[in-house]
């Protein structure tokens, strides 16, 4: 008898509902995928940033690139359970989490944790996420 990975998202607080999962339980077998730390860095030889200064646009563009590199491993955003997010600007939370339900749509929101920082790899990046996955392949 094969065993089956089921996922479970537990919901927060009413407020929240809409942005997090309190906590995603994973049971059963299956492959988790964690992924680096993805910006809006473009796909060149050398380290260029695009969409310098706009949080909406690098942030929709990371979770682009993070739906492209679970795909190579058989996995993609509907597979997620924990998001952590860095962001410069307090200010611009409104405009990463549009952009963050935009890629997800109707999916259950993951575990997320969101942190205001001082700085990341390059100046020109406004926001970096963190993705892990769990598939039941």
């Amino acid at each position: 008898m094969s065993q089956r990975l089921e996922k479970q998202f537990h919901p927060p607080a009413p407020w929240a509902r809409e942005i997090l999962s309190e906590a995603v339980t994973v049971k059963g077998p299956g492959t988790t995928v964690h992924l680096s730390g993805i910006g809006a860095e473009g796909p060149g030889e050398k380290l260029e940033i695009q969409h310098p200064g706009d949080v909406y646009a690098q942030t929709k563009l990371a979770y682009e690139k993070a739906a492209r590199a679970l795909s190579k491993h058989d996995a993609g955003l509907a597979d997620v359970v924990k998001i952590t997010a860095y962001l410069l600007d307090p200010g611009a939370v409104p405009e990463y989490l549009r952009a963050r339900k935009e890629a997800f749509g109707d999916l259950p929101a993951p575990a997320h944790t969101l942190l205001i920082i001082l700085g990341l790899a390059h100046p020109d990046m406004q926001v970096e996420i963190d993705v892990t996955a769990v598939t039941d392949a």
